[in-house]
């Protein structure tokens, strides 16, 4: 089978490579690079896909560039790229309604013109919900931040050319994903870093927001799984364990013997209070199930993270 994924130098997308190549898929990887967070870093999410024989990566960009030699052949495209980050959404606008709206909507038009699709995949996420996000895809969606109004407007996308040309959609909304290569904006990479630094972690509000977590190898079982589900359907995709942000920090000072020093900071507009993903519909349509508890997910980050930190060290040194 051929797979287009498209951020594929991402976090989640480059997991999704490696494990499309270790099921024997070829792959064709798409990116942009666009500055959102250092490209080396995005270049070694790669590496291992570089150098496999099934895998072409494409140095593209969906807003501006012809997509239609990309997309050419495809079985499955998983579409993973977006210009993610609640805060940033505020400031920035014209830039997430251009990798978020207009790039999906060239995406979708320059798979339409291939017509021999068989599935197309739209990862999503939580914050179409709004603040509180908990419970089973029936939820209302309301959005609470310019980034979450983006995503919701690429579903619709999606949706409006499902039913007007049989694009073969499934959407997987994702909730809080965490794990190896985990962006350095994203909250758990930042305790980490600030933990191994001796820095302060900066902790938003009270600390007592809730996050339904899961681990990044869980969150690409649920999406090669997605290629046998039922077309037209919407999915939330969740690891089943739902703590605090303090909590998270505790587990953190607990598995690495440190002490975190915290700094609370105001709310940031468009911040989630709770969030858990009912996943009932997931599993019982695809028999999916995640597989990596929290403790074990944050042992594997921690590792991933304080390898980087020494080897950034003796290279400064």
């Amino acid at each position: 089978m051929k797979v287009l994924v498209t951020g594929a130098a991402g976090f989640i997308g480059s997991h999704l490579c490696e494990r499309l190549l270790h099921l024997g898929h070829d792959v064709v990887g798409l990116d942009a690079y666009i500055p959102y967070y250092a490209r080396e870093i995005k270049e070694a999410n790669l590496a291992s896909c570089q150098r496999h024989p099934r895998f072409r990566f494409r140095l593209l960009d969906l807003r501006t560039d012809n997509l239609d030699g990309s997309v050419m052949d495809a079985d499955v495209v998983v579409h993973l790229a977006a210009m993610p980050g609640l805060m940033r959404s505020w400031t920035d606008f014209d830039l997430y309604v251009g990798c978020n709206i207009q790039a999906t909507q060239r995406l979708l038009e320059a798979v339409r013109r291939q017509g021999t699709l068989q599935r197309f995949i739209l990862g999503s996420t939580s914050s179409v919900y709004g603040r509180f996000a908990s419970g089973d895809e029936t939820l209302p969606t309301r959005p609470v931040s310019p980034y979450g109004v983006t995503k919701l407007a690429a579903e619709h996308l999606c949706k409006s050319y499902a039913e007007s040309g049989d694009l073969p959609l499934v959407i997987l909304r994702f909730f809080s994903v965490y794990g190896p290569r985990q962006r350095p904006d994203m909250a758990y990479n930042r305790f980490v870093a600030a933990m191994l630094a001796g820095e302060p972690i900066q902790v938003y509000g009270d600390g007592q927001q809730v996050r339904g977590n899961t681990y990044v190898l869980d969150c690409v079982a649920a999406i090669t799984a997605a290629f046998e589900a039922q077309l037209g359907e919407t999915y939330n995709v969740g690891g089943g364990e739902a703590v605090s942000v303090l909590e998270v920090i505790e587990r953190l000072e607990k598995l690495s013997g440190l002490k975190a020093h915290l700094r609370m900071a105001p709310v940031p507009p468009g911040d989630q209070r709770h969030t858990f993903a009912d996943t009932t519909k997931l599993r019982r349509h695809v028999n999916w199930q995640p597989h990596v508890h929290l403790d074990e997910g944050l042992r594997r980050q921690w590792h991933w993270q304080e390898q980087l930190f020494h080897r950034r060290g003796k290279r400064a040194a």
